[in-house]
């Protein structure tokens, strides 16, 4: 099969996400079931090698160059998971190679020229070798295996990790790879392919042992079933994989390619409709965009950036039409001026600062007839953020008055999953910060700054942490459009550029009353509100029917692979082996660490919207898992990561109130 015929039969699956890997692994199968190749004629059988082979270690072991050790039992016919071609041979790997037989070697027996491999030397799923360290600059302590030129090495810690490689020179290794050394009949090739076959690593992963740091023992490895083919149609096996190898490079860098365009064409169909000067304009571009959404729009991601820009065309006033019939905006606001100082001669709110009105050289962008641009202050009675209980996390309660942290504040509505409470004494205690309906919420420190919610109107009570500000409208009736206008790119910007302190760590009440505020005629408020609402719906169908095409594409992807190789590889990128209190429960930022802190795990959360699963984070990381938790340990004692709730059960909804 050349790969012009591989292309034709299964070049479908490349475009399923994770295609490409489903070809990879396909190959493999293939491969290893010989039906890649055709058969080599007068070629030697499988069965003359593994005889051959098992004559060559009796006469090494003789010589005491290989262990003595039993020969695994033979593989019955209801253990074969297929028949194979003619020639070929089921035999185990403790059978016809050394695995678990590699010599052991102390620092004061290597030169300082001597290779020192470890794991993290290799990548994942590629095994490409991505630095090569001698002794001279790892200098080790603990005792390693020895190899030689030409050994296949096998990653035997998570072997889901799938690293396999076949050494260029003589050097030593941790002993969590496996030096395999004698493998007589075998082309070295041929076996690393084998150990990098789906079908290995579903064994590998099902016999391995250990929590934390999972592993495939030596028994097991030995016992593993092995598809011995041919002498000649190994190295035919051989190049037909390494040139389908290649070729899925090729589709990948091609797939990396057109991304790039297709975003490019994305963003300049979503810049062509926030530059619409009028609602007209605004419809045709629209249109455009609608009309072409499947060519712009692949993944359910995709649709943030179309959420983004709804919001700006709303604060922009081009969402919806003017209205001549609407009252302008500023009579509205010496309304909102009067009530504020009457309201402040009664004590019921805070002395306010006086804020100047913005020139029209102030004004951000030009704005539509009856908007006007007015200070965040000027429009609300309390802007101030929370408080922490006295006694810290200490006096949470299980049941009591809801305290709402950073982690419960999303821009979709209140996240209580994982809610503090504290006592009605202590809320009443902290009565300045108690919450009320229709007050907005702001993250105003670390990564998830800038994250807003609307209260619902009908909460109840509730108090707030430091972490967390508090909008509280004079008319309740605009607290819908600021919430729309704060997500916006706009108010965004505004947010992430006017940070204060040394290390631009968070947003002061001074700064978010000079915040200046897009305010349309009230009832076009109403008008836009409803239209971003109706959008927004949009959206949401849009991302579903997204995520049902990717699903849908990736279960026939990996039903076209089962069905050509007869077994049902699993669709479990990495299966992971640990405890579930450590590795399910999520990960959320905390405090935002300075520029010089080292703090990797609170940079990569905050790349992601401030949350991930410790699994997502951990193979982000890309280091060992000892590492990670001694990483994460660290980055929690500074705050700069919360806390991990212990995951009691494995799944559990998000209890999610929106306004």
């Amino acid at each position: 099969m050349d790969a012009k015929q591989f292309l034709a039969e299964f070049g479908h699956i490349a475009n399923a996400p994770g295609g490409v890997i489903k070809l990879r692994e396909l190959v493999l199968q293939l491969a290893i079931s010989g039906r890649l190749t055709e058969r080599v004629a007068n070629d030697t059988s499988a069965i003359e090698l593994i005889e051959d082979n098992q004559n060559c270690q009796k006469i090494l072991v003789e010589q005491k160059k290989l262990k003595r050790r039993p020969f695994p039992r033979s593989v019955t016919t209801n253990e074969q998971p297929w028949i194979l071609p003619k020639g070929w041979a089921w035999t185990r790997l403790g059978s016809v190679t050394n695995y678990g037989d590699a010599p052991k070697v102390e620092l004061k027996d290597v030169s300082e020229d001597t290779w020192v491999l470890e794991l993290e030397d290799i990548e994942k799923n590629t095994s490409k070798l991505l630095t090569k360290v001698f002794a001279r600059e790892r200098q080790f302590k603990s005792i390693k295996n020895g190899f030689p030129k030409g050994a296949v090495l096998y990653g035997k810690l998570r072997p889901y990790l799938d690293k396999v490689l076949i050494a260029d020179s003589s050097g030593v290794c941790t002993t969590e790879i496996n030096p395999i050394s004698f493998f007589a009949n075998i082309d070295a090739g041929y076996l690393r392919w084998y150990l990098k076959s789906p079908f290995f690593i579903s064994y590998a992963n099902e016999s391995s042992h250990g929590m934390n740091l999972p592993r495939l023992g030596t028994d097991a490895a030995r016992d593993a079933l092995f598809a011995f083919p041919p002498l000649k149609e190994q190295a035919c096996i051989v190049a037909k994989v390494d040139e389908l190898m290649a070729l899925c490079d090729k589709l990948e860098a091609q797939q990396r390619t057109r991304q790039k365009l297709q975003n490019k064409l994305r963003q300049s169909m979503l810049q062509a409709v926030s530059s619409a000067t009028s609602p007209e304009e605004l419809q045709s571009t629209w249109t455009s965009l609608a009309n072409n959404f499947g060519q712009l729009f692949h993944k359910p991601e995709d649709v943030g950036q179309l959420r983004d820009l709804i919001r700006d065309l709303a604060v922009h006033g081009l969402l919806v039409n003017q209205s001549e019939a609407d009252e302008p905006i500023s009579n509205w606001l010496a309304e909102v001026t009067a009530t504020k100082e009457a309201l402040a001669r009664q004590k019921l709110i805070a002395k306010q600062t006086a804020m100047t009105a913005l020139s029209d050289d102030e004004h951000p962008f030009s704005l539509p007839k009856g908007w006007a641009f007015v200070r965040l202050g000027q429009i609300t009675n309390k802007i101030g953020s929370g408080s922490t209980p006295r006694g810290g996390r200490e006096v949470y309660v299980k049941k009591g008055v809801p305290f709402l942290r950073s982690q419960n504040v999303w821009n979709d509505g209140l996240h209580l999953d994982d809610i503090a409470c504290i006592t009605a004494e202590e809320h009443e205690r902290m009565s300045g910060t108690a919450v009320l309906g229709n007050d907005i919420l702001l993250n105003i420190t670390g990564a998830s700054l800038g994250r807003c919610t609307l209260v619902p109107s009908e909460f109840g009570e509730a108090n707030v942490s430091q972490h967390v500000t508090i909008i509280r409208l004079t008319d309740p009736q605009v607290c819908e459009y600021l919430h729309i206008c704060i997500l916006s790119s706009y108010t965004q910007s505004m947010i992430w550029e006017r940070q204060v302190g040394m290390a631009r760590e968070g947003l002061s009440k001074k700064v978010l009353e000079q915040f200046e505020i897009p305010l349309p005629p009230i009832a076009e408020q109403h008008r836009i509100v409803a239209r971003v609402k109706d959008l927004m719906r949009f959206c949401e169908v849009m991302e579903r029917q997204l995520k049902r095409s990717l699903q849908m594409a990736e279960k026939l992807a990996v039903a076209s692979v089962a069905s050509i190789t007869g077994i049902a590889i699993e669709q479990e990128e990495e299966p992971m082996k640990a405890p579930q209190t450590e590795l399910i429960a999520p990960l959320r930022l905390g405090t935002a660490p300075n520029i010089k802190a080292q703090a990797p795990l609170a940079t990569i959360l905050a790349r992601h919207h401030g949350e991930m699963s410790a699994k997502d984070l951990w193979q982000r990381f890309g280091g060992e898992i000892d590492a990670f938790y001694a990483q994460l340990k660290i980055e929690v004692m500074h705050g700069w990561i919360l806390e991990p709730a212990p995951a009691e059960v494995l799944e559990k909804p998000s209890d999610t109130v929106s306004a």
